[in-house]
């Protein structure tokens, strides 16, 4: 029973291992092939430390923690510093914020959008209480138009410019933010441009500063025609103080977005749980947004990733929206990695079972050929060592016939092999026999 066992287990052997092979080698060659698994630990530029996307930055960093992902931030002197981190292919930084028009899909092929996160407004403050809404009025005047390198300055040029104005024209100083706050309030310069958000204190402060008034844009739809990536946002009247009816009128104000913008290598499970963290960070209601209408797509310069489409088409999917992080990328993978796989082993499952069943049959019916030359040969005249010769032929095989041990299933055909066998050999002995021995 043991040698019928081990007979079996060879026989077995034989087939399986070549099919156990086939299936390792197919799931080797996806593995390969594979985009290997997300990485624990990311890093993202931001901006100029206290700033609004610094402040974002160290949102994002404690939501991806929660699903075990290092977020590094590294602060930097805005959005323009920000693009050239991303150009840097040895820079480390895999995604950053980036101001709206700042960089080009032509000169940055290898840079993604993950879409919008949130409108950047345009504030351009002005000293007296004249109620400036053409920027052509500024001819003249010292214009505070941000640092060089910074998102502010880059979309105040471009603005200036389409107004026929330049740094030259409207005297530029190169001041923003804090700095550029206390250059207005303090008569050093008559104009501010700034980019931040409505909630920013320093915005604030401005908007409550006596013999300052905001910039009421006019044609503020034009602009946004000449420039795509602009918007025309309304902040309404009393918005910041009802009893002091500050602003005192409805402001046109012109603004940007602010923009995910990726490395294409970026992992597409990264991505996702960036845009995760984006609306979770972004989806609430503000100043000029209504509720979920960030993270958006929209033209931000850059093409959307291919993941980044699908969650702004259908949300996250599937897997993620029910199990964690890690458990959701590791099933992902390895249902990606089990379908090739199991393409492979379908076939083989099919073969397998009549490929035993051949073999086990062969080793039977392989002595038919013989069996029926042998009685062939019994039909005519044979000589007496022909005879001896057959008989010895058909011992030969009646004993290795008797070594066989088919499973049970093909007993009937081993035990129908030797009534042939004697068959056969009742036909030898009475086979008549002529001419020398």
């Amino acid at each position: 029973m043991r040698r019928l066992t081990e007979l079996h287990l060879r026989e077995w052997l034989l087939i399986g291992t070549p099919a156990v092979l086939i299936a390792v080698a197919g799931f080797w060659f996806t593995a390969k092939f594979l985009k290997p698994a997300p990485p624990d630990h990311v890093t993202m530029a931001t901006g100029v430390a206290g700033g609004g996307y610094a402040e974002f930055g160290d949102a994002y960093r404690r939501i991806l923690a929660e699903d075990g992902v290092r977020l590094d931030l590294r602060a930097t002197e805005g959005s323009v510093d920000n693009y050239r981190l991303l150009l840097d292919s040895g820079s480390g930084v895999d995604f950053a914020l980036v101001q709206g028009g700042i960089g080009r899909r032509d000169e940055a092929p290898r840079l993604v959008s993950l879409g919008s996160v949130a409108y950047e407004p345009l504030w351009i403050f002005c000293r007296g209480r004249e109620h400036i809404t053409r920027l052509a009025q500024l001819r003249g005047r010292r214009v505070a138009i941000g640092l060089p390198g910074s998102g502010t300055r880059v979309l105040a040029r471009e603005i200036l410019e389409t107004n026929n104005l330049t740094e030259d024209t409207i005297a530029g100083v190169h001041v923003t933010g804090v700095d550029g706050a206390e250059a207005l309030l303090g008569g050093a310069v008559d104009c501010l441009f700034i980019i931040a958000a409505p909630e920013a204190g320093i915005v604030r402060a401005i908007m409550f500063a006596d013999d300052v008034s905001l910039v009421d844009v006019d044609r503020a739809e034009a602009y946004v025609r000449r420039l795509p990536y602009l918007s025309r946002v309304t902040l309404p009247r009393g918005v910041y103080d009802l009893e002091r009816d500050i602003p005192p009128r409805d402001v046109n104000l012109l603004a940007s977005t602010a923009d995910i913008v990726a490395r294409e290598g970026l992992h597409p499970a990264v991505q996702l749980l960036v845009l995760q963290a984006a609306t979770r960070t972004h989806g609430v209601a503000g100043f000029f947004q209504r509720p979920g209408e960030f993270p958006q797509a929209r033209d931000a310069g850059f093409p959307l990733s291919d993941g980044a489409r699908r969650f702004h088409r259908s949300g996250p999917p599937f897997l993620q929206r029910y199990l964690p992080y890690w458990l959701a990328n590791f099933t992902d993978r390895l249902l990606v990695m089990l379908v090739p796989v199991i393409a492979v082993l379908f076939p083989l499952v099919q073969t397998v079972p009549p490929l035993y069943r051949w073999r086990v049959r062969s080793r039977i019916y392989r002595w038919y050929g013989e069996l029926m030359f042998i009685e062939n040969e019994t039909r005519r005249s044979i000589t007496a060592g022909e005879k001896r010769d057959f008989g010895e032929r058909l011992d030969a095989i009646e004993r290795v016939v008797h070594q066989q041990h088919p499973p049970l299933a093909y007993a009937d055909q081993l035990y129908a092999l030797r009534q042939h066998i004697d068959f056969v050999r009742q036909k030898l002995a009475a086979a008549a026999v002529g001419g020398p021995s």
